[in-house]
């Protein structure tokens, strides 16, 4: 009786906007807990305190910075880091070992999909999603491939440069806030 009524009550004309408030809602805001660049390819991530971040190019100093990319700065939760220790039975994981750029915690980042996001002073975009590479089972020994699906994080553009800092908090915006 009540899956009727909501059938009734909730045509599809009303669904995206539902899914629009949804999708807007966000418990709290995360925070940077590790940065890390690499100046060339293959080479180790160096962690960082603080980062520069320029509007359409990435980090300054990273290998990867790149005019108008998808893939100027990526991303990971620091939770999702826990995941993959588990999934490798390990105690820790240090967040090098992952070739991601920021590490985050307390904001969940694949709910920034088409959404702008402010960490610090700057403003990224989500892009995609980060996709463990080959390197994984190297790096984190066998089936490390595997943990680390759906579990890689997020790539973004930079749409305001700034500066990025250790403890920045990592708020989405609304798009009146942008």
């Amino acid at each position: 009786m009540l899956w009727h009524c909501f059938m009734q009550c909730h045509t599809h004309f009303w669904q995206p906007m539902l899914i629009k408030e949804l999708t807007s809602n966000y418990y709290q805001t995360g925070k940077v807990t590790w940065i890390g660049i690499r100046m060339l390819r293959k080479e180790p991530l160096i962690a960082v305190d603080r980062i520069s971040i320029k509007m359409g190019i990435g980090l300054e100093g990273d290998h990867y910075t790149s005019e108008n990319g998808k893939r100027q700065v990526t991303l990971i939760q620091k939770e999702h880091i826990d995941a993959v220790c588990s999934f490798l039975n390990r105690k820790e994981l240090h967040p090098s070992l992952l070739r991601r750029n920021i590490v985050v915690s307390g904001v969940n980042l694949y709910a920034l999909k088409g959404k702008n996001f402010k960490i610090g002073n700057a403003t990224l975009t989500y892009t995609g999603e980060c996709h463990p590479c080959s390197r994984m089972e190297k790096d984190l020994g066998r089936g490390g491939y595997n943990a680390l699906r759906g579990h890689g994080g997020i790539t973004a553009s930079v749409l305001e440069g700034g500066e990025i800092k250790l403890g920045d908090a990592v708020k989405a915006l609304s798009t009146h806030e942008y």
